[in-house]
């Protein structure tokens, strides 16, 4: 049961208002209003009183939020130049431990390797709802860095900060139904990336449904705003397809005589905090919460989609990957010209030979940085789940046909293989699947 409690009320809101209210009347405060922002940011990192640096670091959060996209670029440019490491200090901690090399000259190195942006996201994340306004700034900046990679090297403060604020440690799980408040529920409706919530009846058929629940992760700095969440459907079978599953008009399955749980959409939440892994902790403890309330569940399994797969095959038109054979990429060439919706529907139907391609691209295609080339395969097999089936038409929806043709895969997590799967898929970039997927690239 969904049991949230605003940070923003209560004593501890009431407080930090107060005294924000208290420091916002204060000369100091009132002059550094009309003043640019990066002169704002200076006067946040010199020393003053609590209640002078929470309205401070309200008033530049105040700031930013009202520049323009191209004044946004310029702030942090500014930031990177003028916040960077303090060299002098720096210099004196290298040659304190190039002459003494002890254990605090190396944490004084350390410290002293640290920019100053650091420290202002820092004061910054005092002001009430500070850590949010630092978490929508991150996905400002990373909108950025595509045509400002110098920027990069900024983006590194805020994920080593975040990594920190957003541990495991300070994320509560929580079981959202129809009695959770509907501010939390119109984000759910809002951030599901995966398969669309089209109206309020659609949510209800997700939340309220005796054989389905629907789990996130929540943080206390961030109040009523979800971090991920995941979808679960509980089934008495493994699914090929997603319909049955989203069908408006379905049977209920007595929870109780469910024996598989079916992760059927992992959606996060906050671009700004792209890179901060919350998943593989979110399936494993939904994992562990649905095996103590329902002892007969035997399987755990996910119905996933495969966005990277079309776009990886329209590649090998112009490059193809040492995996592939010539006869894939006719199969490629044909499955692209087809004329129209319905041709590429019967072209896609019952066709092993894409399920072998399908297998290709799973299995032995692999990303310029390592592991599997697909975005959804690196988050499962990185998790320790296994490649257990593929299906073809598993979605025939628009998006389902534009990412894979349709295809659709099942990844399995089995609790006395996940650390064994994980560590061959980390360590040995070896891809665990199931004999009968593994089969599809002996028959291709």
């Amino acid at each position: 049961m969904f049991q949230f409690i605003d940070s923003r009320k209560g004593f501890l809101g009431d407080l930090l208002t107060t005294v924000t209210d208290i420091g916002r009347n204060l000369d100091a405060v009132i002059k550094q209003q009309e003043k640019p922002l990066l002169e704002q940011c200076t006067a946040l990192l010199s020393k003053q009183g609590e209640a002078t640096g929470l309205a401070q670091a309200q008033q530049a959060l105040r700031h930013y939020a009202q520049l323009s996209r191209e004044e946004k670029c310029t702030f942090f440019y500014h930031l990177l130049e003028n916040f960077g490491v303090d060299k002098a200090a720096l210099d004196v901690a290298i040659a304190d431990w190039q002459t003494n090399k002890t254990e605090s000259s190396a944490r004084t190195l350390h410290f002293a390797c640290e920019p100053m942006s650091q420290n202002l996201l820092r004061r910054l994340n005092q002001a009430p709802n500070g850590t949010l306004a630092l978490v929508n700034m991150r996905a400002d900046l990373i909108g950025l860095i595509p045509k400002n990679p110098a920027l990069k090297a900024l983006d590194n403060d805020f994920s080593h900060l975040f990594g920190s604020w957003f541990n495991r440690g300070f994320l509560k799980l929580e079981l959202m139904d129809w009695s959770t408040p509907a501010e939390v529920l119109e984000k759910v409706i809002a951030y599901e990336a995966v398969h669309e919530i089209t109206s309020w009846e659609d949510l209800r058929q997700r939340a309220a449904a005796p054989d389905r629940r629907l789990y996130g992760y929540f943080h206390p700095a961030l109040g009523t705003e979800p971090l991920i969440f995941v979808e679960v459907a509980l089934t008495d079978h493994i699914p090929g397809a997603i319909s049955p599953i989203l069908a408006k008009q379905r049977e209920h399955l007595p929870p109780e005589e469910a024996t598989t749980a079916v992760f059927y959409s992992i959606s996060n939440c906050q671009k700004g905090l792209k890179g901060i892994s919350f998943g593989n902790f979110l399936i494993k403890q939904v994992v562990e919460s649905l095996r103590h309330e329902f002892p007969n569940l035997e399987t755990f399994i996910t119905l996933s989609p495969v966005p990277g797969f079309r776009r990886w095959a329209k590649q090998q038109l112009e490059k193809p990957d040492a995996v592939t054979t010539a006869q894939q990429v006719e199969l490629i060439k044909e499955l692209e010209s087809a004329p129209d919706r319905e041709a590429l529907w019967k072209l896609t139907k019952d066709n092993k030979a894409l399920k072998h391609l399908a297998a290709t691209y799973l299995l032995s295609a692999r990303s310029p940085r390592g592991g599997a080339t697909d975005p959804v395969s690196r988050f499962h097999l990185g998790n320790g789940a296994r490649l257990e089936d593929i299906h073809l038409h598993g979605d025939t929806s628009e998006n389902g046909m534009n990412n894979a043709w349709g295809f659709m895969v099942n990844y399995q997590y089995q609790i006395k293989s996940i650390e064994k799967n994980h560590e061959a898929y980390i360590n040995n970039d070896e891809i665990i699947a199931s004999p009968k997927v593994m089969s599809l690239l002996k028959t291709r």
